[in-house]
């Protein structure tokens, strides 16, 4: 179902997303943008956490997402902790670069939240701090700081993809 920030629906997407990918005070609209696209392709929901760097009819978001938009199944929410309320039962993955396991050691299930930082700050340790064991990682040479929001959510987003496919047709 698409979802607007008002709530409004339409019933053309299926109820039940495969997985949720939550960003958490986004900055930069062309990520949130692309990473929209992304969750269109996979069947995912897109959670956006405020503050946001950008408005949600920001020209440049709709750009990078170009003409998916609309089919988009996204939500916009105050708070972490407004997400966790809505999605009690969900299993959540968060990504940071100070994880010490590696995405393709998790064991994804269909409706797994993948929680994602800001572009600039990553996500908080109160956040992190709550279950360590579910902190996932990319692996990357120590001569780079960070990896692009998008590119990351994407990768982490189709690994979960892949090993839901295998799963299901194995």
């Amino acid at each position: 179902m698409t979802s607007t920030e008002n709530g409004d629906r339409d019933s053309d997407q299926p109820s039940q997303p495969l997985l949720h990918l939550v960003l958490y005070q986004p900055e930069i609209p062309q990520n949130t943008g692309n990473i929209g696209r992304t969750c269109v392709a996979i069947g995912a929901k897109l959670w956006l956490i405020r503050p946001l760097g950008f408005r949600v009819d920001d020209r440049s978001l709709k750009r990078a997402g170009m003409d998916y938009w609309q089919h988009l199944d996204w939500e916009v929410a105050d708070s972490w902790d407004d997400v966790r309320k809505s999605l009690p039962d969900s299993q959540v993955w968060c990504l940071t670069k100070t994880a010490r396991r590696l995405v393709w050691e998790a064991t994804f299930r269909e409706g797994d939240v993948l929680l994602f930082g800001c572009e600039s700050r990553g996500l908080p340790a109160s956040i992190l701090n709550q279950n360590p064991a579910s902190n996932l990682k990319l692996p990357m040479s120590d001569l780079v700081r960070s990896l692009n929001l998008a590119s990351t959510a994407n990768t982490v987003a189709y690994e979960a993809v892949r090993q839901l496919s295998s799963r299901a047709s194995g």
